[in-house]
């Protein structure tokens, strides 16, 4: 399975789900060289996987105004942030959900307090029938913790998670549109929160944050390396000229203009 992966083609997935991209360009060279006649007649490359496409092509214009299509390596690596995005915006949701609940805890405090003085005294004895210390269980101390914390704490609280909410979701946005500013966004607004993450691992592990903090980490290293990032291999033009050397357009347009 992993072997045939490996192989996996990106381009004819994307074209079986969206369709084929065919362009005509008016440079009479370049343009016999992405047109054939067939028994169905003429047909155009497709700018993604390179299939010949019977029927008109669905543009024309100068080389230059094709539109760059994602085709191989450039597909998966779209797949790949678009993952990241989707956990992004589920990681944004509930951080959004969690900093209104913290909010409407704050507000309603005082009567959760009564609650809380009322029905802990009459399980005690129950709990204690069952050998359980209820003082000592961590809900409880959460809970009494939260009711004792300053209406001012809980609200700078509230505040802090919702911004990090709400940068999550501005990353999810960014990486879900495949723009650069995004993949900028999440590195620095990721790398930033990896020495609390860091920290709370060695408090103590569990399974939830292991797999964020290996999240994250990848999240980071597969930005840094793979979209050239803050100058890292070539930076922005190295990147740049691989994307336009994924072009079919430009590579044919290579091959007319090396003709003696």
């Amino acid at each position: 399975m992993p072997f045939r992966f490996r192989h996996f083609d990106w381009s004819l997935r994307s074209c079986g789900l969206h369709g084929h991209i065919t362009y005509r360009p008016t440079e009479p060279d370049l343009a016999e060289r992405l047109r054939a006649d067939t028994v169905a007649g003429e047909a155009w490359r497709c700018l993604r996987c390179e299939a010949y496409v019977p029927g008109p092509p669905h543009g024309s214009g100068p080389a230059e105004d094709a539109p760059l299509v994602l085709r191989g390596r450039e597909l998966r690596d779209a797949f790949i942030l678009r993952l990241l995005a989707a956990e992004r915006f589920i990681r944004g949701l509930l951080l959004v959900a969690l900093a209104y609940g913290i909010e409407k805890f704050n507000g309603a405090r005082d009567s959760l307090q009564r609650v809380f003085d009322s029905y802990l005294p009459t399980l005690t004895p129950l709990a204690n029938k069952l050998g359980i210390d209820l003082q000592t269980t961590g809900p409880v101390r959460l809970i009494d913790r939260a009711l004792h914390t300053a209406h001012g704490t809980l609200a700078l609280v509230a505040l802090g998670v919702l911004a990090y909410g709400s940068l999550e979701l501005v990353e999810g946005v960014g990486l879900w549109l495949l723009k650069r500013w995004g993949e900028y966004v999440a590195v620095v607004g990721t790398s930033i929160f990896l020495p609390l993450e860091v920290y709370e691992l060695v408090d103590k592990v569990t399974w939830l944050r292991l797999v964020a903090f290996v999240v994250n980490v990848f999240a980071v290293v597969y930005l840094l390396w793979t979209k050239r990032l803050f100058g890292l291999r070539g930076g922005y033009a190295a990147f740049e000229a691989e994307r336009h050397g994924e072009s079919l357009l430009e590579v044919e347009q290579a091959a007319v203009s090396s003709r003696p």
